[in-house]
């Protein structure tokens, strides 16, 4: 699998990056992890604006899901072969409502779903394309998901939003790639079911025996390296802050 950051920033972009938003690729399938403000912009860095094959939407706050209203535009208006057909998207329940409530004017009600095919998440296992991939609801203010992807033998998880939950650790037990948030300053910020520190996701990692961590979601008014720092206090494997633009082979 190659996973490509297109956008990492927490709650709002930052200078240098989008909000979240990860490719993940395999035998020619492009699945897509979130589109957060400013991402659809990054994602044509990365492949065609038609290109992708899925989205996964970990959960329905702005800065995971926003730029998805710009994309039903490209789809919808498409100048150049007509409109697109529906493309799988896989939400939280009531991911159709919002982005059409979001959208504000779209032509119709079901105007989102003649270009998106929506797939209400549930925690369980199932296929993507090539991957086979298992959700798990985790700990945040809103229903949200983490993912876990898994391609000839090799495996990423990534967290979405969350706060410190068995569901995670369930997720991450063993992967090759934990693509973890983390959000919050340890000894700053401490409120539960709402988000991770750096020291938090480590000891995730650290617990879950992972291969390499990568931190994300990281908010621009946060302090990356001190996060950082944290993480690698408690988790001895290879540490890192995701950067916009970054690229793993799993």
């Amino acid at each position: 699998m190659k996973l490509t950051v297109v956008g990492c920033s927490g709650s709002f972009p930052s200078a240098e990056s989008a909000c979240s938003s990860y490719l993940v690729e395999a035998d020619g399938f492009r699945l897509l992890l979130d589109m957060g403000n400013g991402a659809l912009g990054e994602l044509q860095r990365h492949c065609g604006l038609y290109d992708l094959d899925a989205i996964f939407l970990s959960h329905l706050h702005a800065d995971h899901c926003i730029d998805m209203c710009g994309y039903f535009v490209a789809r919808y208006y498409r100048q150049d072969g007509g409109r697109c057909a529906p493309l799988p998207v896989y939400g939280p329940e009531g991911t159709e409502q919002r982005l059409t409530t979001a959208y504000a004017d779209t032509p119709s009600a079901a105007s989102m779903s003649e270009v998106f095919d929506f797939h209400t998440l549930k925690a369980g296992t199932f296929d993507i394309g090539p991957f086979t991939v298992r959700t798990e609801k985790v700990a945040h203010p809103v229903e949200a998901y983490g993912i876990r992807v898994e391609h000839a033998g090799r495996s990423l998880t990534y967290s979405g939003d969350t706060g410190v939950c068995e569901a995670l650790h369930e997720l991450a037990d063993g992967t090759d790639l934990f693509l973890c948030e983390a959000s919050f300053t340890h000894g700053k910020e401490d409120i539960p079911d709402l988000h991770l520190n750096g020291r938090e996701a480590g000891a995730h990692a650290r617990r879950a025996n992972v291969g390499r961590l990568v931190l994300t979601h990281i908010p621009p008014w946060t302090d990356a390296e001190q996060t950082l720092a944290d993480a690698r206090a408690v988790y001895e494997g290879p540490t890192e802050v995701a950067t916009a633009g970054a690229v793993y082979e799993i």
